[in-house]
């Protein structure tokens, strides 16, 4: 394999091509400037209706992070306990990859930064609530049935517009990350204790937490991500 090449000007195709999961950390600590990079990178992602209602919490305090070790742990004994892995993973696969979970977990209180992403569309709500009379006005213009149907699916376009304004920004820190050569890896896994998780850093109960990421210089190296081909994966005009 060619060498790595690291820097905000690294190929842009290589470096999703080798952007592992990094959950072997070491604990120094992370220039601010550069975490700040990450979030930059971040906000540069989608927002759904350009409403940029994203938080970032970034936890460096190692007693914060420490009080959140025990809940990741429990999560951790209860995914390596219940989970098989997948068809295309061999044993021997399957077993390197609990260890790199285990070896995060038994080591979480040294990770030097957590970036807790975070988005809340009550001030998009609001504005809506401001503005009821477009709203009517837009549910005649669909007529009885198609408002009902839209009515139906009210909380699925709000829960995927909220998500869909999450991820992508993630998606553009990670690769931030790899570049910086920073190892990272993103992780919902937080969200089967959420409360838990926000009581700890204080977040408020109308924000939802979409996703935990550990950062920090890696142990290991970038590589492969050995995906399955795409053509594997793309139906083309129909399912």
């Amino acid at each position: 394999m060619a060498d790595l090449v690291f820097g905000e000007d690294a190929p842009l195709f290589d470096v999703m091509s080798t952007m592992r999961a990094m959950r072997r950390l070491k604990p120094d600590p992370v220039p601010r400037e550069l975490i700040e990079k990450l979030i930059t990178a971040a906000t540069y992602g989608p927002s759904g209706g350009n409403n940029q209602t994203y938080s970032f919490v970034v936890v460096t305090d190692r007693d914060q992070v420490a009080r959140m070790a025990p809940i990741w742990r429990r999560i951790v004994d209860f995914y390596v306990a219940s989970q098989s892995p997948p068809e295309h993973m061999s044993d021997d696969a399957w077993q390197r990859l609990t260890a790199t979970l285990r070896y995060q977990a038994d080591h979480f209180e040294e990770i030097p930064v957590l970036i807790v992403a975070c988005y809340e569309l009550r001030s998009a709500r609001a504005r809506m609530m401001r503005s009821l009379d477009k709203q009517r006005a837009g549910l005649r213009a669909l007529g009885p049935w198609h408002a009902l149907s839209s009515a139906r699916n009210l909380a699925k376009f709000a829960s995927t517009g909220e998500t869909a304004s999450v991820y992508p920004g993630l998606q553009n820190l990670l690769l931030m990350a790899r570049a910086l050569g920073l190892g990272a890896t993103l992780t919902t896994w937080h969200t089967m204790f959420e409360q838990e998780f926000k009581d700890v850093l204080g977040i408020p109960r109308h924000v939802h937490t979409y996703a935990i990421v550990p950062v920090g210089w890696p142990m290991g190296r970038f590589g492969p991500v050995n995906r399955r081909p795409a053509a594997d994966a793309i139906r083309w005009e129909r399912w």
